[in-house]
């Protein structure tokens, strides 16, 4: 030990005789070289989700049973449920605080990827969002007593303790990697994500239903009825209730949002139980660069300030019979307009990390993972119903230059899918830039030697050795490398600021297209053309399953690409 020591930078560590792996912290595990205990992790995850996969079932069936006024299952079976659902899933949350609030679990892993500030905010929006709707429907609930069910009072109630708990749960635990009790977590994690994709289930569900019988007719009336509206033996008789409705019709989006929110983030906390960090796998830690990015983010507001105006201006005039027309065209055209610029900006981006010289960044991620696997999923929604609308134009072929607005339309919404889905994929697996150009670091060798010696001797030998031609070696280096590494440095410069200024002019970009078909902009029932060639049936259920999907879809677009703008 002495020789190596005296001779070579070279470290030793050693440990006591009796060292036992099972007294080492978690802390440790995260620090040092030692394995976790091998454990039974496949099984643990078969029993959860086992356990999911039943519980979607059994609210499927439920759910779409209470859906069809032919089966006997009925509104009150279907609130009882969501009420049951919520309330276990609720207690599990408050234990889970409870335990892990105890002195003992201090120690708990935490997995830096999962659970970004900007992924909590919008949690939270969404979730102040959804209490407020609560609110609305028990306003609206009070009412209506006289001919609807209590239940129609409890479940927002249940709602919005359950909401509160989740929100707080998730904010504080998205991060953690448990290691004690696994099997049970996962199954409560399980619980949690399966409760919420049945509370967006029958949310989606409830919106389909409130549209379907009015979206044949031409005068746009399902707006106002869906997601809340009543039925005819049921609606709202005062200005009083008619205001607690259309409230809960404009929040009724979030709500939505909120759940799926919530889904993936419960999965992430899933797939990290008894996951042991190392420090590799914190080197993606990084801050939101405050610089100003005026170009994207002018850009973006831009599109976003007209996509409102058209919005507002389509919301009035589709309703009538002599202006619908004229507001379809002007829909066809801002979005053709928006699309063509979104599509042209993600291939720009795709093309610079093409160029890009920093290395992928391979370690295990499971936000990433399923980042990418939600992009790729939320995208067929959109995909499936712009090629039922390619199809059926190319098929009638009527020439008119609406429906060739529409055609445009529906290919400008696919390349602009793949093109972004491309660019966003390609950011998110790419390491975040560090400062002093680390990219240029990988690309050429450094000009000064900057070594760390832990043998001292061998520190002075190197320094005795080189010494002589140090001043030679800098007079080189400033006369010959230094320009060439400026070019280097002004290029990764102009490449960073230009992904930056892509990455945020297709999140402000996105945000308009979340905002017009999640708050009533419907132009596959507006245009009549897709509804007549295909039948009321079979395209009502195309649109009211793709819909949801890609409003979600852009949602998710803008997490993700505020993740790749902050590693650009």
């Amino acid at each position: 030990m002495s020789d190596i020591a005296n001779n070579s930078p070279v470290v030793a560590l050693s440990l006591e005789p009796d060292t036992k792996f099972e007294k080492i912290s978690l802390g440790q595990h995260s620090l040092g070289t030692f394995e976790p205990p091998v454990l039974w992790k496949k099984g643990g995850r078969l029993i959860s989700g086992l356990l999911g996969l039943n519980v979607l079932l059994l609210a499927s069936v439920i759910v779409s049973c209470g859906a069809f006024s032919e089966v006997a299952v009925v509104e009150r079976e279907v609130l009882s449920f969501l009420c049951v659902l919520m309330g276990l899933t609720g207690c599990w949350m408050a234990v889970y605080l409870f335990w892990t609030s105890k002195k003992d679990h201090d120690m708990r892993l935490k997995d830096s990827h999962a659970g970004p500030i900007w992924l909590r905010v919008g949690l939270a929006v969404f979730g102040v969002c959804t209490l407020i709707l609560d609110v609305l429907k028990i306003g609206r609930s009070v009412s209506l007593l006289h001919c609807q069910s209590p239940l129609n009072i409890i479940h927002p109630v249940f709602q919005i303790v359950f909401v509160g708990i989740q929100t707080y749960f998730l904010w504080i635990s998205c991060k953690d990697c448990v290691q004690s009790h696994m099997n049970v977590t996962r199954c409560g994690l399980m619980l949690t994500l399966s409760t919420n994709l049945v509370i967006w289930m029958a949310a989606v569900t409830d919106e389909s239903l409130h549209q379907t019988p009015s979206s044949g007719n031409s005068s746009g009336g399902h707006r106002m009825v869906k997601a809340g509206g009543g039925s005819d033996s049921c609606a709202c008789t005062t200005h009083v209730c008619e205001t607690f409705q259309t409230g809960y019709f404009y929040l009724y989006p979030f709500n939505i949002e909120y759940s799926l929110f919530a889904s993936a983030m419960s999965y992430v906390m899933w797939k990290n139980v008894g996951r042991v960090m190392s420090q590799d796998s914190h080197h993606g830690q990084h801050s939101f660069d405050t610089q100003r990015r005026f170009v994207g983010l002018v850009c973006g507001l831009a599109i976003l300030v007209a996509g409102l105006g058209v919005f507002i201006a389509y919301e009035i005039n589709v309703t009538s019979e002599k202006s619908k027309t004229q507001a379809l065209e002007m829909f066809y055209i801002f979005n053709i307009v928006a699309l063509s610029l979104m599509s042209i900006s993600s291939l720009a981006g795709f093309i610079i990390f093409r160029f890009d010289q920093r290395n992928p960044d391979s370690h295990k991620n499971p936000t990433r993972s399923l980042d990418v696997g939600l992009l790729i999923i939320a995208a067929l929604g959109k995909y499936s119903i712009s090629y039922f609308s390619v199809i059926a134009v190319i098929a009638i072929s009527p020439g008119h230059l609406l429906d060739n607005l529409n055609l445009v339309y529906s290919l400008l919404m696919i390349v602009q899918h793949t093109l972004q889905n491309t660019f966003i994929i390609e950011g998110l697996h790419r390491e975040p830039f560090h400062s002093g150009h680390s990219e240029d670091h990988n690309a050429a060798p450094s000009t000064e030697k900057n070594e760390v010696y832990i043998n001292a001797a061998v520190a002075n030998s190197h320094d005795n050795h080189s010494g002589a031609d140090h001043g030679h070696e800098l007079e080189s280096n400033h006369h010959g490398s230094l320009p060439h590494a400026t070019v280097r440095n002004t290029w990764a410069d102009w490449r960073r600021k230009t992904l930056k200024d892509i990455s945020m002019f297709l999140l402000v970009s996105n945000i308009i297209f979340w905002i017009m078909p999640a708050f009533g902009a419907r132009p596959q029932f507006d245009n009549d053309l897709e509804l007549n060639f295909y039948g009321q049936t079979m395209w009502v259920a195309i649109v009211n399953i793709g819909l949801p999907f890609g409003i979600f879809y852009r949602m998710h677009a803008v997490a993700s690409l505020m993740e790749v703008y902050v590693i650009s």
